[in-house]
């Protein structure tokens, strides 16, 4: 009895084309793919009147599909987008990615995270973070000799530091 098994190079490519010929004379052929655990869609992030807007090209989604997180420096929005079409078709090109996917922005600044906002719209998903006010840290110098000679009226000199000078 025949090996019905097609030969196939087991090599690094994504996809592989099989093609097998019946005893009858039939070719059936089908598509492998592999994919990767987690793609990355295409992102855009630029600086706009005081905040930072990040926009995530990602077709076929709903708003809450999306999971839009702020973890330190870091923005991270990921989620899983779904195949709708049926499983009995017959494809014949394969290139837009299903699955589970994410995209890490690092942010050049701290940002106001109260304020955050995201809106989902003609497949592109916008971030908009706003840029945190600079914090001012009040920094007293006392000298200790100074300090047990100064009375109620007399106070210290009095500095400001501001984080974004560093």
């Amino acid at each position: 009895m025949p090996d019905d098994t097609p030969p196939f190079d087991q090599s690094d490519d994504p996809t592989l084309d099989v093609g097998l010929e019946t005893a009858e004379g039939v070719v059936r052929r089908w598509v492998v793919v592999r994919h990767a655990t987690v793609w990355r869609p295409p992102t855009d992030v630029f600086e706009q009147e005081g905040r930072l807007v990040v926009v995530v090209e990602i077709a076929g989604m709903h708003h809450s599909d999306f999971s839009v997180l702020l973890q330190g420096p870091r923005l991270i929005i990921s989620g899983v987008r779904q195949r709708a079409t049926p499983r009995d078709c017959a494809y014949h090109q394969l290139e837009i990615p299903y699955g589970e996917f994410r995209a890490e922005v690092s942010l050049p600044w701290p940002v106001l995270r109260d304020a955050v906002t995201a809106s989902y719209r003609d497949g592109f998903l916008r971030v908009e973070l706003p840029h945190a006010p600079a914090q001012k840290i009040q920094i007293v110098t006392v000298d200790q000799d100074e300090s047990d000679a100064l009375d109620a009226e007399t106070l210290p000199e009095e500095t400001t530091y501001d984080e974004t000078s560093r």
